[in-house]
């Protein structure tokens, strides 16, 4: 038996509710461990502080090993609870929205990323004249500083570094952006791990980092109403692909 429009409606709105409810709590939850897990790091530091004044000047060096091991491994955790409480952030922080001029944006993302790798020969190539964007220009810009930067740092072995970006309006009132590189990719079959945070596809050793970028632009990109997608199969490189709402289609 069909149902009828309204209980349809009914449904839906109900779905909405108990996924937005889902949501809210595990914001609280993230909130909640990014906050209460910091004492037991700082006794964890306390006491290796302790230990090393006991020990004196002179230490085995493999004890000296695994203290430090201890140590990076509690700083390690502490820009972990870091990266949860910005991500838990963005969902609570009540969103300033603008038109934005993604062009201008863009390229005060570029001079920044440049003046911090002054020393790599990189090619920027960033569509001039974007469609203005609706949304929160300090998230925005935030996001757009991971993106990049993810795209320098795996391109980091590629002499020079390519880096594109261009966006078209879609028939929905929505922005694609793109943003491609000529790095190191990855297998395409594991794109949807990227956007689980501190999933990597990479080791530590390869490429530095938590692997919060993608989790982080894409909780940023949903509460524009906007997503985010990824592909690596490119040969060589990635690219991002955001979709955002046009300033036009959202204050008419």
């Amino acid at each position: 038996m069909s149902q009828s429009p309204d209980a349809a409606q009914q449904r839906i709105d109900a779905l909405q509710l108990e996924l937005q409810l889902a949501r809210d709590a595990l914001e609280d939850f993230t909130h909640s461990v990014s906050h209460d897990l910091r004492a037991p790091v700082r006794h964890i530091n306390a006491y290796l502080k302790i230990i090393r004044e006991d020990l004196g000047e002179w230490v085995e060096p493999e004890i000296a090993s695994h203290l430090q091991t201890v140590a990076d491994s509690a700083a390690l955790i502490v820009r972990q609870l870091d990266a949860l409480q910005e991500l838990s952030r963005i969902a609570r922080v009540e969103l300033q929205l603008a038109d934005v001029d993604l062009s201008r944006l863009l390229i005060g993302v570029q001079v920044q990323l440049a003046a911090e790798h002054a020393d790599r020969p990189v090619q920027w190539r960033i569509q001039a004249s974007l469609p203005l964007v609706r949304g929160d220009q300090a998230l925005l810009g935030q996001m757009l500083t991971q993106l990049l930067g993810n795209s320098l740092k795996f391109s980091a072995a590629s002499a020079p570094a390519v880096i594109e970006v261009s966006g078209s309006p879609c028939d929905d009132e929505m922005l694609e952006l793109r943003i491609s590189d000529n790095g190191v990719g990855f297998d395409s079959r594991f794109q949807d791990q990227l956007f689980r945070v501190f999933q990597r596809l990479h080791s530590s050793r390869q490429f530095a980092g938590l692997g919060t970028g993608l989790a982080f632009s894409r909780r940023v990109a949903e509460r524009h109403g906007g997503s985010i997608s990824v592909r690596g199969d490119l040969a060589p490189g990635c690219c991002v692909t955001l979709r955002l709402p046009l300033a036009a289609a959202l204050s008419q």
